[in-house]
């Protein structure tokens, strides 16, 4: 290959790249926070065509799977910033429902039928990384005994995950307020775990 044909291709490349993560981060943007949007609202907003969106992602349903993916990564980001390691285990727990209920108001995506539809394996892969670091929580608040040591871990996991999707659905259904919601959800997970208000 000369030179030439080298950087071209190069280029195109780059360029497909480039407007790969313009139509990621358009679907982030668009389906995140209106999850029946159209493929055609994700394309105006990334500035591509239909056809170019789909040349990246053949299908809706690859196309929100990326988008939850996204999300996930930049939850596993948050919780790091959030520091579980430091204060109390309750403390630390409290950041961790914190973080991860803003992420649930920011992108009504999380709690669509769609992507609450996914069978257990592909459900337990996306939670995977958010599951891991509250899974270690729950084991160093346990061992200093701020939880209930009778409870598995897992069984304290699921229960949380639960709680989060049932006070999304309260707010999705107008029931509720947002702050109301999250006060409720502080309130719901520290009774389950046995854990002392701080």
């Amino acid at each position: 290959m000369s030179e030439i044909a080298g950087r071209r291709s190069r280029r195109r490349r780059s360029d497909a790249e480039r407007s790969a993560a313009a139509v990621l981060d358009a679907a982030v943007q668009v389906l995140g926070r209106q999850p029946d949007a159209k493929v055609e609202q994700v394309a105006a907003t990334a500035g591509v065509t239909r056809q170019t969106v789909y040349a990246h992602y053949p299908s809706r349903t690859l196309l929100v799977a990326a988008v939850v993916d996204h999300i996930t990564a930049e939850a596993v980001a948050a919780l790091d910033v959030a520091d579980m390691e430091s204060g109390t285990a309750t403390e630390a727990l409290l950041r961790w429902l914190d973080v991860t209920w803003r992420l649930f108001d920011r992108y009504p995506l999380l709690l669509h039928p769609s992507v609450a539809a996914a069978g257990p394996a592909e459900s337990d892969r996306r939670h995977a990384a958010v599951v891991e670091r509250l899974e270690k929580l729950i084991r160093r608040g346990q061992a200093a005994g701020e939880f209930d040591g009778t409870l598995s871990p897992a069984w304290l996991v699921s229960a949380t995950i639960a709680l989060g999707h049932a006070a999304g659905g309260e707010v999705a259904a107008g029931r509720v307020t947002t702050e109301q919601t999250a006060a409720a959800l502080r309130h719901s997970v520290l009774r389950v775990y046995g854990a002392r208000e701080p």
